[in-house]
């Protein structure tokens, strides 16, 4: 389709190249065209369909004399094959050689007479022993067609004939070709190519074999690893490969040096070739990173879509390769044959040459990448029917099992065929790929995380059930009903997340740093399916440390909480009353507005958090995406983080990404943390420690029920006695205290502890409930300036009996209600929970760590930090991009927050009567 041509019968005038042609009917009587299409001639013994002189067979055609000059009609002079000469026409039939060997042995001339056997233009005698008369036929098993042959039909019988008779190495070798073409296809009741190859394998056992290889018979290519069972496995495993290789050293060292042996389709050798030239990757690219495929420790990954015209204008005549690995044997270079696993083989039925049991496998030599050439049926000339593509091609590195230097079994190619019926060759494509892998046995490492799970697991039962046992404690309840069952398995949904969570992020590390770090080989990633169990524990522990969150969030929406007013009255004022048109003199009221003030602090530090949540997600991103951490995810030997442009990008490890970016959150977040205990909160503010310095500063106390009998106490009240005043004696009171002049804050005379865990008494709680419930049966005022007098009085006695209730319980003027305080054992804060159940008294004891941000967020950072980061690779391992990931873990961050915010400002309002509209 690049140039034009002359119609047939005309002669060319002129002619540029390309569609610069001039042509020029031929007359009647010279209606012939010469061979070089430009002189008319005539042809006494008729035309091709071109338009040219023919000749019979044994006959040469001459249309110029000895000197050039053109003859008016063309000769066909008859080559001599008697004896003196033994000549017969080439194959274009334009001039006259001598004959093919073998018709002068059998017939000494040129014909090939009965009972002669003519086939595949060689002449062969008739006697017994020959092979059989061979099966022209190919089989397509994906498209379930079988036709003739044009090529085998013509070179099949032929070359087993000479292979067999003359030993003639080129006749074998297409033979063998022949048999490759068939996929390897063999049974004792067939006489295909590979048939044929057999029989005569069988038959010359006298030749010897080459190189000791059982399998390799002299003057026969190499085709088979033999059909003994389990053969591929001692193959394969048997013995190691000679020399060993290193992530850091010579080029000898850190390179798979592949080199292969090439043959035509009629079995003449080509050359020796590397593999590092991009001879087996059919998907173009830099030379560079086809070079990169065989660096040692480097998985390699190349796909893409061929057209089927192109397949035809490149691969038209098919070549066949015997691959070696070249290694250096201390006495000169070697090569190691490689075996290949052909997952197209159609052998017998105790053979399938797919799935990981070797047993089954039969392994072959001899591959090719493109066959164009048995698919035609008739002219070979024309476009095939079917063609055969290797669409997949797979070099597998095994290493040895404890190696310490780099041992690896032998290489294995694995070549999977994709068979395409022509029907439009523009329109037509096909999926291809080349893959170098590199593998061990994980079976050790799988049993070892399965310990690791089994232990780890049956730990966090046993914690789960101490900690169900410490909430049945603090509930007040010893019955074991479906709401324990239900809570034992929350919990154990937050540890099992916990183990899960170590065991993945032990893993990654782990790999991260035993893989890259390694000079010599002893360590090999997981292949991407060696992988499903790591993203598996992942799933798990996402899923149940989102459940554990959830619960979480749920516990901190739903605690009961008032704020104990210790300001008392300061004088009477005359009050009018309603109604009477009278004045009584009155206790003057008490400002409402420190409480307004500690409950606005409070709402403000629920969704404190120990890391800052924005800068985490945004140094995980800077170190990943520009310092170029992610880098170290990437499937190769390189500990760099940077990457050439030019260079190959190998595939990502899943295992190595989490691995990677797990730590990194880690490592931010420690720092974080130690950066804001040690400095920020120290020299700037601690904002939970402040929180309890204003509460004491305001007069106000917080009452706190994380469970039906177990809080928290913020003892807030005044060494001052009351901290309504104005500015001058704040001063006043805060230099007094500053200088020692006045009593300590703590609850206990001369102590200074204002934080408390509390076990309250069955007793507590029912007076407690029976107050709060006609606190909370209006859920507070929703519209201060309409509600109805009787609702607002009602809500403020009741308000004003819980604030008197509480102060004079923490007063101990309730003596059937009394409290006493006391410290923590030991082993009841490493357990988090109590000994001593509080039947007569309530027990208030000593904490000196604010452990009431338990109900906050500040107090569970390790839980959210936790979720945090599996969020955050849950979306990476979905979608392989960290920006996704950090911004849909900022958004997931904000929208959490906001929940936790609005709802927790709705229990706040409704638990303590302070007004919505005043949380700001």
């Amino acid at each position: 389709g690049s140039s034009c041509v002359c119609e047939p019968g005309y002669r060319m005038v002129s002619s540029n190249g390309g569609f610069s042609v001039t042509c020029e009917k031929c007359p009647e009587n010279m209606s012939g065209v010469t061979q070089d299409g430009w002189n008319c001639i005539t042809c006494p013994k008729g035309l091709t369909s071109e338009g040219n002189c023919k000749c019979p067979n044994n006959e040469i055609l001459v249309e110029r004399s000895i000197d050039g000059i053109l003859l008016n009609e063309a000769l066909c002079i008859h080559c001599n094959g008697s004896e003196q000469s033994f000549s017969a026409s080439d194959a274009s039939g334009s001039r006259c050689v001598r004959c093919e060997n073998t018709f002068i042995q059998v017939s000494k001339s040129c014909d090939c007479n009965n009972p002669n056997i003519l086939t595949g233009g060689l002449c062969f005698l008739a006697h017994e022993g020959l092979p059989p008369k061979g099966v022209a036929t190919v089989r397509f098993a994906q498209l379930g067609i079988t036709l003739t042959s044009a090529w085998f039909l013509k070179n099949l019988q032929s070359s087993a004939f000479a292979c067999w008779l003359h030993s003639n190495l080129t006749a074998c070798q297409a033979l063998g070709n022949m048999c490759v073409m068939n996929m390897n296809s063999l049974s004792s009741s067939s006489t295909d190519a590979c048939g044929l190859f057999q029989y005569i394998f069988v038959s010359t056992a006298r030749l010897g074999i080459v190189h000791s290889i059982p399998y390799w018979r002299h003057n026969l290519p190499w085709l088979y690893y033999g059909d003994q069972p389990g053969l591929a496995s001692q193959v394969l495993e048997k013995n190691h490969f000679p020399t060993t290789f290193s992530f850091k050293g010579t080029d000898e060292d850190v390179k798979l040096q592949f080199i292969a042996a090439s043959f035509d389709a009629a079995g003449n050798f080509l050359k020796w070739q590397s593999l590092e030239g991009g001879i087996l990757q059919l998907c173009p690219d830099t030379q560079t990173k086809l070079n990169a495929a065989f660096a040692f420790g480097t998985t390699y990954q190349q796909s893409c879509k061929i057209s089927v015209s192109k397949i035809l204008l490149d691969f038209a005549n098919p070549v066949f390769y015997d691959l070696f690995l070249e290694y250096n044997g201390g006495n000169g270079q070697h090569v190691w044959a490689v075996p290949v696993l052909n997952s197209n083989l159609q052998y017998n039925e105790k053979f399938v040459n797919q799935g990981s049991n070797m047993n089954n496998w039969l392994l072959t030599r001899r591959f090719f990448l493109v066959d164009a050439l048995s698919g035609k049926e008739n002219d070979l000339g024309k476009l095939p029917r079917v063609i055969r593509v290797a669409s997949k091609i797979t070099i597998s590195i095994r290493l040895v099992s404890h190696t310490q230097r780099g041992t690896i079994y032998p290489p294995l190619i694995t070549v999977a065929y994709t068979d395409v019926l022509i029907q439009n060759p523009e329109t037509q494509s096909v999926m291809v790929s080349f893959a170098v892998s590199y593998e061990m046995n994980q079976s050790e490492a799988q049993i070892q995380t399965d310990i690791a799970l089994g232990v780890l697991g049956g730990l966090a039962v046993l914690w789960s059930l101490l900690k169900t046992a410490g909430w049945k404690k603090r509930t007040g309840s010893s019955i074991i009903d479906l709401q324990t069952v239900f809570k034992f398995l929350l919990l154990y949904a937050g540890d099992l997340a916990n183990v899960f969570f170590i065991i993945t992020v032990g893993t990654g590390i782990y790999w991260l740093v035993f893989f890259k770090a390694q000079q010599f080989v002893s360590v090999l990633l997981p292949l991407p399916s060696q992988e499903e169990d790591f993203v598996t524990y992942l799933a798990c522990a996402f899923s149940l440390k989102a459940l554990q969150f959830l619960h979480l969030l749920v516990s901190q929406l739903t605690i009961d909480i008032f704020f104990i007013d210790w300001e008392r009255p300061k004088g009477k004022v005359l009050k009018a009353v309603e109604g009477e048109g009278v004045t009584k003199s009155a206790a003057a009221p008490v400002s409402i507005w420190r409480t307004y003030f500690i409950a606005n602090e409070w709402n403000e530090i629920q969704t404190v958090r120990k890391i800052n949540p924005l800068f985490q997600v945004l140094a995980v991103l800077f170190f990943l995406e520009v310092v170029g951490f992610s880098n170290l995810a990437l499937m190769d030997a390189s500990s760099s983080l940077t990457r050439s442009s030019e260079s190959y990008v190998a595939p990502w490890s899943r295992i190595l990404r989490f691995g990677v970016s797990a730590a990194l959150w880690v490592a931010i977040a420690i720092l974080q943390v130690i950066f804001f205990a040690v400095f920020y909160e120290r020299f700037l503010g601690d904002k939970i420690s402040q929180f309890v310095d204003l509460c004491c500063v305001s007069n106000i106390s917080v009452f706190l029920l994380s469970h039906n009998c177990f809080g928290h106490y913020i003892h807030g009240r005044s060494v001052h006695g009351h901290a309504d005043t104005n500015m001058e004696e704040m001063n006043m009171n805060l230099k007094r205290e500053a200088e020692n002049l006045c009593s300590q804050r703590g609850l206990l005379p001369n102590t200074d502890g204002q934080t408390f865990q509390i076990s309250i008494s069955r007793k507590m709680r029912l007076h407690y409930d029976w107050i709060r419930e006609t606190l909370t049966r209006k859920r507070g005022p929703a519209r201060l300036l309409n509600s109805t007098a009787s609702t607002f009085e009602q809500s403020t006695r009741a308000y004003n009996a819980m604030n008197k209730f509480l102060s004079s319980f923490i007063d101990h003027v309730h003596k059937e209600m009394d409290y006493i305080v006391k410290d923590k054992l030991l082993l009841e804060r490493i357990l988090g929970m109590e000994f001593m159940e509080p039947i007569d008294k309530s027990i208030f004891y000593n904490d000196e760590g604010h452990s009431f941000s338990d109900v906050l967020y500040y107090g569970n950072e390790t839980t959210l930090l936790i979720f945090d980061i599996l969020f955050f690779s849950v979306v990476d391992l979905a979608s392989q991009s960290f920006v996704l990931a950090a911004i849909l873990t900022y958004l997931q961050q904000e929208i959490f927050r906001f929940i936790r915010n609005t709802l927790g400002q709705k229990n706040l309002a409704s638990k303590t009567l302070v007004d919505q509209r005043f949380l700001i």
